[in-house]
């Protein structure tokens, strides 16, 4: 949403990104507002405003759309956790009605555009009111094109009879129901399915996600394709509306030499310092900083380094049960032994985060920081040894990027982007497996096959560090093929 916008404006286009204002983006400085619009929702008529709002790149114009149903439990607030048996509810109320007002945005200004680029699960409804609701039928000739992030999130409601459904939204709307169900729930709908559907072409952010998402998932043999969706999505690739663009990376800055340890260990003792004061009762920042007294004051023979939200895709195949009892990552910090440190930042969901803190308080070369901070993810891509994404799947995978850019390479499940940014043992190294177990057993491997490349063949690893330096991803060539592919290709 930052670069991609910004590589197709140096192309010649126009760029605007429209994202709801979450009660406080409508607020920073420079902001301005620009417009109010009329929205039916719930039968009820609202109002919102429309506010152009400064961001890092001046070349894009950022718009956010602000109510109060935009930060149902505060501002700031992105996503909101709902009770088991309702999941999505609250999510899907606040993005049903942003693109309700999107869309009245959209037909109201003078000047439409050509296209209108949608974003996952959340911008689905979208499609249901361009294509259904009579007071948007002008939106039906503007290229309508959807990119899929992660297909494991579709955000999946009643059609009708809850506060959350798709009839609750707009009682009055008249639809096919065949267009907006789910695959296998017939009284649901599904945002997703729906945008694959009415789509006039659908994107993926790897061309090996583009393939693997036709193929039904295999979660037993450890295989995750379409998620339920690999008809829409065969049917899509079929007609020619589903292509797979690669994300691109940012090579504007030199990466500089690499940070000191010391200087390392000072930034991310500073971000506890700031987690424990806010949380001040939290067993897993205790434990970080009792790591971080412990940590050896020069830098160690390796440091391995993960970045990324801890949800089962990123970090299960860590936590794989091997046969001696072990998890994965037990095993790989074992073969660190005082050799070497773990370093892992990233935070998400509750129980990824518990079994990580339980592994930390047990295992020494283990530092484990539950958050997330720019100040220490850029010093630990340019730091770290190896950097291990052993992700379940992986869309694209834009760490990888990142710790490549710095000269680190990367230890990869052969997956989606992962598979097409990563070479093996030319700019890292890459594991694969029919199920989960035998993908452990590559990660773990692959780890050994590197650290013993490292430890025994210098120029050999050197080669490998400048080749995965050297790599390029970029945004531009990212922004001319959504215009060749999805913007202008009939």
């Amino acid at each position: 949403m930052r670069d991609l916008p910004a590589a197709l404006a140096n192309t010649g286009w126009q760029a605007s990104v429209a994202t709801p204002s979450y009660g406080m983006l409508h607020e920073l400085p420079g902001t301005k507002l620009i417009d109010r619009v009329e929205v039916v929702f719930r039968g009820i008529a609202q109002t919102v405003d429309v506010y152009e709002v400064p961001g890092s790149e001046p070349t894009v114009c950022n718009i956010a759309i602000e109510h109060p149903l935009f930060s149902p439990q505060g501002a700031g607030k992105v996503y909101c956790d709902d009770e088991p048996a309702r999941p999505f509810a609250t999510d899907a109320n606040k993005f049903a009605f942003f693109c309700a007002s999107a869309a009245a945005w959209i037909d109201k200004l003078p000047k439409r555009p050509d296209v209108v680029h949608l974003q996952d699960w959340h911008t689905g409804v979208y499609c249901v009111l361009r294509e259904y609701a009579d007071a948007y039928e002008r939106l039906r000739k503007i290229r309508t094109i959807f990119t899929i992030h992660n297909l494991s999130y579709q955000a999946i409601r009643p059609i009708s009879g809850d506060d959350s459904s798709l009839e609750s939204w707009f009682p009055f709307l008249r639809y096919t129901h065949s267009s907006i169900r789910d695959p296998y729930h017939a009284e649901c709908f599904n945002p997703m399915a729906t945008a694959i559907r009415l789509s006039d072409k659908v994107g993926t952010v790897s061309p090996t996600y583009a393939q693997e998402i036709c193929e039904p998932s295999d979660h037993e043999r450890g295989f995750i394709g379409g998620e339920g969706l690999e008809q829409e999505l065969s049917q899509a690739r079929g007609s020619g509306r589903l292509v797979g663009i690669l994300n691109g990376c940012s090579y504007a800055r030199r990466p500089g030499r690499k940070p000191g340890w010391q200087r390392v260990l000072s930034l991310v003792a500073d971000q506890v310092t700031t987690w424990r004061t806010a949380n001040p009762t939290a067993r897993v920042h205790r434990v970080a900083s009792t790591r971080l007294a412990a940590m050896p004051k020069r830098r160690p023979k390796h440091v391995l380094t993960s970045i990324g939200r801890l949800v089962g895709q990123k970090v299960s195949l860590f936590l794989e049960d091997m046969p001696d009892g072990r998890t994965a990552i037990e095993t790989v910090l074992d073969d660190l032994g005082k050799d070497g440190v773990f370093i892992v930042l990233g935070n998400g969901e509750k129980y990824y985060e518990e079994r990580m803190t339980y592994i930390a308080e047990r295992a020494e070369n283990l530092l484990f920081l539950c958050g997330y901070s720019e100040s220490v993810a850029l010093p630990l891509y340019r730091t770290g040894s190896l950097f291990l994404m052993p992700s379940s799947f992986e869309p694209c995978g834009i760490s990888q990027m990142l710790a490549m850019r710095s000269a680190q390479p990367c230890v990869v499940h052969g997956v989606g982007g992962l598979k097409d940014t990563v070479e093996d043992e030319r700019t890292g190294f890459v594991f694969d497996g029919i199920t989960t177990q035998d993908q452990a057993n590559g990660f773990i491997a692959s780890v050994r096959r590197a650290l013993n490349v490292k430890t025994e063949e210098n120029d050999r690893w050197q080669r490998i560090c400048i080749r995965a330096a050297s790599a390029r991803f970029s945004w531009e060539q990212a922004a001319r093929q959504t215009i060749e592919q999805l913007y202008e290709h009939a």
